[in-house]
């Protein structure tokens, strides 16, 4: 489950929009009857579906540019979560990193239950993906590998905008598991980053239980 209110100022505007929505149609059916109510009801009801409608065609994806950097480094910024610490994608990073200067960050999405999430309860799930992090940033060190990570929000593509905001990188990879044992690609999170990125996005299939993790 995403929320679709991605920041407090985005709750805060919801909230008020909510209380002003419902708040017309009582006092219509207050003032003026059951038909009144039901009146602006449908009236209020056809202008937010038109707002929303709009709204969606006229979004567009969104222009993330690579940010000036010397010539031979390479920034990229790796998103995982549960694979994390799998040999494959540490294989791909290596791969992207050969006879480059590489900054890599990788981001890991605190991985938590849409209750949770919705009434703010995080703290057990930022634990645990720092634990991987911490994990697989070691075995990066160990493999030669200079890399520097962060937990990110709990909705992936929300998370690559927020790393995306300080760090300009080159190449996205998203690491998932494989077909039918990934929440993500259910989700068809590499489709939309695709679309809402203007970054090279790699992804990269990390199956667990064959590599014995």
């Amino acid at each position: 489950m995403i929320n679709p209110l991605r920041s407090e100022a985005e709750a805060f505007r919801f909230l008020i929009a909510s209380i002003v929505y419902f708040g017309a149609i009582v006092i219509a059916a207050v003032a003026g009857g059951k038909w009144w109510g039901l009146g602006v009801f449908v009236v209020l009801s056809v202008g937010v579906l038109w707002w929303w409608l709009r709204s969606r065609r006229d979004e567009r994806p969104r222009q993330t540019a690579p940010r000036p950097h010397p010539e031979g480094e390479r920034r990229i910024l790796v998103v995982a979560n549960e694979t994390v610490g799998g040999h494959t994608l540490r294989s791909m990073i290596l791969e992207r990193s050969l006879d480059v200067r590489e900054e890599v960050l990788v981001v890991t999405p605190a991985l938590n239950s849409p209750l949770k999430h919705w009434v703010s309860d995080e703290d057990g799930a930022r634990t645990a993906a720092q634990e991987r992090l911490d994990e697989s940033l070691a075995k990066l060190a160990a493999a030669g590998v200079e890399a520097r990570g962060e937990v990110g929000d709990g909705d992936p593509l929300q998370a690559m905008e927020d790393a995306l905001r300080t760090f300009g990188a080159d190449e996205i990879i998203i690491s998932t598991h494989p077909e039918g044992r990934s929440n993500w690609l259910e989700r068809r999170v590499v489709e939309k980053a695709r679309e809402r990125f203007a970054v090279p996005i790699t992804h990269v299939v990390v199956d667990l239980e064959r590599e014995g993790v």
